[in-house]
């Protein structure tokens, strides 16, 4: 908003001088020669404009003078409003407002989307991961070289500001978004953007990058719920391949890399239908009815089940973990709706 204001002042500056000498001049002609509004206002055009048409009616001293001066005002200050205006076309500056705001419309219409800030290479992973599971996001990137080669179904949602600055977030729209991601190089800036958007928006994921080895506790802190460090994370996936590597591109394959055909899902208490909360995991029927497999749990304290009992009770802030074929999972989603 503030860029657009920016550049509108470039053109409007100019308008609002060359406003002021019309009115002067028309007020001026008006008192100085006695002219009626109307004579004095085309008086005043003619002067500013150096077409050389003649006096409307004949100047006294006074006006004669008058006149001197609005030519040597008004002759500069026209040169400048037209170089402006030109300047303002030609350099792509009108487009820019206008696609400006056609992304503002956009962004106002989106709602339980993801925020990117930082377009580098873990950037782009993450824009391609989401981009596979059709999940509408934003990518804010301060430098425009590294989004204008960007191919995919939202690469008009672009914003090429500071991620750091409180106007760029809500511009983004992190009052309506489900999480925001976090990959910006220097670990002081994802902390920064941690602190303002957690204050901003108190429900959001959030998900950060990090660098240095203190700064993950630092990032929790600040109210990150996961941060990654891309080095060890890397190291350790190298190492995994060495020993199990099957194993690991399969479940590579089933928690992002699969495409259409990803097959986990998370299930939340609130996504079980009422009759159902609190209730034991074989009340749910997930295997007669939908055929997918429900293969972990996590409890209210954050600990992890693997393949829980058909006991185990859904209680509140707990999540069922279900695996099963596209077509599972799809009716799975219908019969919990």
């Amino acid at each position: 908003m503030f860029q657009d204001l920016k550049r509108y002042n470039h053109i409007l500056i100019p308008i609002y001088l060359l406003g002021a000498i019309v009115i002067v001049g028309t007020f001026g002609y008006h008192f100085i020669s006695d002219y009626p509004y109307i004579d004095a206002f085309y008086m005043t055009i003619s002067t500013v404009a150096t077409v050389g048409f003649g006096e409307v009616h004949p100047l006294n001293t006074a006006g004669r003078i008058f006149t001197t001066f609005l030519i040597i005002i008004s002759f500069g200050t026209f040169a400048y409003a037209i170089s402006s205006i030109t300047r303002f076309v030609m350099d792509g500056e009108f487009n820019q407002i206008f696609k400006n705001r056609k992304l503002n419309a956009a962004i106002e219409k989106l709602n339980n989307h993801v925020i990117i800030c930082g377009y580098g290479r873990n950037g782009r992973q993450a824009a391609q991961v989401l981009k596979k599971h059709t999940q509408r996001f934003v990518v804010i990137e301060k430098d425009p070289g590294l989004t204008g080669n960007m191919k995919h179904d939202y690469s008009e949602l672009v914003i090429n500001e500071d991620a750091t600055l409180d106007e760029t977030l809500m511009k983004a729209g992190i009052l309506r978004a489900k999480a925001l991601i976090t990959t910006l190089p220097t670990d002081a800036d994802n902390l920064f953007i941690v602190l303002t958007a957690r204050n901003l928006n108190p429900k959001l994921t959030i998900i950060s990058r990090a660098s240095e080895d203190n700064s993950d506790t630092k990032l929790k802190i600040a109210g990150a719920n996961n941060v990654i460090m891309p080095d060890k994370v890397g190291g350790a996936h190298m190492a995994s391949l060495v020993m199990k590597p099957d194993v690991v591109e399969f479940v590579d394959y089933i928690v992002g890399q699969g495409g259409d055909s990803i097959n986990l899902e998370e299930i939340t208490f609130e996504n079980v239908p009422e009759h159902l909360r609190n209730h034991s995991l074989k009340d749910l029927e997930i295997r007669n009815k939908s055929g997918a497999n429900i293969i972990g749990f996590k409890t209210a304290t954050g600990e992890y089940i693997i393949n829980p009992s058909a006991d185990t009770k859904i209680i509140h802030d707990a999540k069922i973990f279900v695996l099963g074929t596209s077509e599972q999972i799809a009716k799975l989603k219908e019969l919990l709706a």
